[in-house]
């Protein structure tokens, strides 16, 4: 099983907008993709991430390629102040 932690950055003044596209995608992830068993919005003091969970790298290229994700993308333009982050790990146990 594969873990992504995406730590999002978020134009200031737009977390409002942020959210509401991010919940959107997050429910098309979660109706769309059978191998994705955990793809959730969080938020702490430096802001926000993306918790994701995918049973193999099938599943995670597939996220990638989807069509919701793709179109996801456009609606984040001028949505974001910089490139995510993204750490991998992988699941032990």
């Amino acid at each position: 099983m594969i873990a992504i932690l995406a730590r999002l950055n978020v134009a200031a003044g737009k977390e409002k907008e942020f959210e509401e596209v991010m919940l959107g995608l997050a429910e098309q992830v979660r109706a769309n993709e059978p191998g994705n068993s955990l793809y959730t919005l969080v938020k702490d003091d430096d802001g926000y991430a993306v918790m994701e969970l995918y049973a193999d790298d099938e599943a995670l290229a597939a996220h990638g390629s989807s069509e919701h994700f793709k179109a996801a993308g456009a609606k984040f333009a001028g949505l974001m102040a910089g490139r995510p982050d993204i750490k991998r790990f992988e699941v032990i146990g």
